[in-house]
């Protein structure tokens, strides 16, 4: 299997990528779901590390730090600095943002590296539903240096268009802000991953194209 198979996988096998009828925030009756609060190992997230690594690898994305917003993205941003330096042999820096500025001690708005001016930096993320993650973290960084944001690597991207929009949360953030957003799979994959009989689902499969003829973008 493909890193983008496993990982799918891996997913439905410690039950974050459920299938069934799942009403989402956005009001929309899903037939699939993902809860990425459902990884809560050592062991689960050392081998989610290496997966987002794989992805920074495949995609060559060049960078100086990684950037875990919090709260969700600081285990993320951990995990994958520690596995581009066991698989890749690369050491990357990794810092994230406190929620409140500190204003003793070393102060500052983050936490680990301290970022500089012309720095490239790559932002960790679980899912993207609206953007909100980027668009809250933009500012901080900016406040803080002037850093190049070489990319945001999340693990799913859903490709379903926004309730106001006819793009996507990955597309819109792209348009606004100019950053490329990647992820390990797609719901695309998804798809046919189940096609191709590497997880169980095939009872849903014409809900899943339904779902993505109705409400998704390429």
């Amino acid at each position: 299997m493909t890193y983008k198979q496993q990982f799918i996988k891996f997913m439905v096998e410690n039950g974050v990528l459920k299938f069934g009828e799942f009403t989402l925030k956005s009001g929309r009756k899903a037939p699939y779901f993902i809860n990425t609060g459902n990884y809560k190992s050592g062991a689960q997230l050392s081998k989610l590390g290496t997966y987002y690594a794989q992805c920074i690898e495949d995609n060559a994305i060049e960078a100086d730090t990684l950037v875990g917003p919090a709260y969700k993205g600081i285990p993320l941003a951990v995990t994958t600095a520690v596995s581009l330096f066991d698989k890749f042999g690369k050491d990357l820096n990794y810092c994230f943002d406190r929620k409140e500025v500190k204003d003793h001690g070393e102060g500052g708005l983050f936490v680990g590296k301290q970022l500089e001016d012309g720095e490239r930096v790559i932002l960790i993320e679980d899912v993207m539903t609206s953007g909100k993650a980027l668009r809250e973290m933009l500012p901080k960084l900016k406040q803080t240096a002037n850093v190049e944001i070489a990319g945001m690597v999340i693990s799913v991207d859903r490709m379903e268009r926004g309730l106001e929009s006819s793009l996507s949360a990955v597309q819109e953030v792209y348009k606004e802000f100019g950053v490329k957003v990647y992820s390990i799979v797609t719901m695309a994959d998804i798809i046919s991953a189940i096609e191709d009989g590497v997880i169980e689902g095939k009872e849903y499969l014409e809900k899943m194209k339904e779902y993505r003829k109705t409400y998704g973008v390429d």
